[in-house]
């Protein structure tokens, strides 16, 4: 099977200061991938150099792509990658407002992306957004009001149907649930596993909480000081742990 994702020798330095380093992995479809660590172990920059919200110094990230099968995105023209971040990309961001238009209804937030992809039937595209609030537990008398009247966890269900709408094929999550409240993170992570495994997304998650990724990830890698450490089957790296830092990273939330 060929992958849908190929990252090879990935690599970004902040001066002297190593973002992530040399980081190649395959990314099969319908596959759940999770990368943790603490604050500053370069998963963030990781994925927004795989998203090309950053340009890294050297490496490839290679997408079989519908038509042309695989392609390095990093060598794509900017409408081809403008493209690509519409349909069969998407981006979830820790802080919903980062990633909604915030002066939009619901709708016309959720619409946005249709339109963006050539869909120009009002009816259709007001249909479309109608399903998708449905689909993220948000009520359909919501859909003219503007984001800025909704909660956080309405905002990030809010920004997961705008990026879901076109039926992506890979999505990144920066922090999905991190903000919010215990309860609403439960309620959203079940939201996000039934999606997940309803429409066979492939996906990667970046968290630092390792119950997001016990629940969601297939398999897991463990970031430290821009390097992987450990990769694995999710449960095998969290149950038994090989590198002393996943270790001290799994004992940590034991402990607590």
């Amino acid at each position: 099977m060929i992958p849908l994702l190929s990252v090879k020798s990935l690599s970004k330095d902040y001066g002297t200061n190593i973002g992530c380093s040399d980081v190649s992995f395959d990314l099969y479809p319908g596959e759940v991938m999770g990368i943790v660590g603490e604050s500053g172990s370069g998963k963030s920059t990781l994925l927004n150099c795989m998203a090309g919200h950053l340009a890294p110094d050297k490496g490839e990230v290679v997408f079989d792509t519908r038509v042309d099968g695989p392609k390095d995105t990093l060598h794509m023209s900017e409408p081809e990658r403008r493209m690509l971040s519409r349909t069969d990309w998407a981006f979830v961001h820790q802080h919903a407002r980062e990633g909604l238009r915030m002066n939009v209804s619901a709708g016309g937030n959720v619409g946005e992306r249709l339109m963006a992809v050539g869909s120009r039937n009002y009816a259709d595209i007001r249909g479309k957004a109608v399903d998708w609030l449905s689909r993220v537990e948000i009520s359909e008398n919501r859909i003219d009001d503007r984001p800025t009247t909704f909660s956080g966890g309405m905002q990030q269900r809010l920004q997961i149907a705008r990026n879901l709408v076109t039926s992506p094929r890979l999505v990144f999550m920066d922090e999905p649930t991190g903000g919010l409240d215990v309860s609403v993170q439960a309620r959203l992570l079940d939201l996000l596993r039934g999606l997940v495994r309803d429409m066979g997304l492939s996906a990667i998650i970046v968290t630092h909480d390792l119950a997001v990724v016990r629940l969601l990830a297939d398999r897991l890698m463990v970031m430290k000081d821009g390097q992987v450490v450990e990769n694995g089957l999710t449960d095998q790296v969290l149950d038994d742990p090989q590198h002393a830092y996943s270790q001290l990273l799994v004992s940590s939330v034991l402990q607590v």
